[in-house]
């Protein structure tokens, strides 16, 4: 039996030790916001934030979690609704298909509560792991900066960024 906490829950699952996480969250505890994508960690439909950093949960073997906290796109809900990054990434239509949306979520949201003012070349960096085959980006982009000033930060301007 191994124990783990995600969204701030403890669960208990009987799976092998090697089970990547991302088959444990979608198979086990039915929270399918991360999505399998390549399986390799190339593409980002899986990403998680553990202990606020985010990880391609295709990669993590659940007996690598030991007491570290997971964090899942179902996680960043504000009282049972969406909360301002999901709502943000709504309100910019920046899904066509939707299936990196959950990763690049979740890639923000680690961002904006390290830097919540971070600049357009810190949001483009930060997201760089996460594909996107439908070409959205821009609305990704124009998601995380509504988000950042719905949080009380923003994105700063070029002229803004110290020397």
């Amino acid at each position: 039996m191994i124990t783990l906490t995600v969204n701030g829950k403890a669960h208990q699952v009987e799976v092998d030790p090697d089970t990547p996480l991302l088959y444990v969250l979608r198979n086990e505890l039915a929270l399918n916001g991360a999505k399998f994508g390549c399986g390799l960690g190339q593409c980002g439909a899986c990403t998680v934030l553990l202990d606020d950093k985010p990880v391609f949960s295709c990669l993590v073997p659940v007996a690598a979690l030991g007491a570290r906290k997971v964090r899942t796109l179902e996680g960043l809900q504000a009282n049972g609704k969406p909360g301002p990054l999901p709502s943000a990434f709504e309100a910019e239509q920046a899904a066509q298909c939707g299936y990196c949306i959950a990763g690049m979520i979740v890639r923000a949201q680690a961002l904006l509560e390290k830097n919540p003012r971070p600049t357009e070349e810190e949001v483009r960096s930060h997201l760089a792991p996460n594909l996107c085959r439908c070409g959205t980006h821009m609305r990704i982009l124009r998601a995380v900066r509504r988000a950042a000033e719905a949080m009380g930060g923003g994105v700063r301007d070029v002229a803004e960024q110290t020397p």
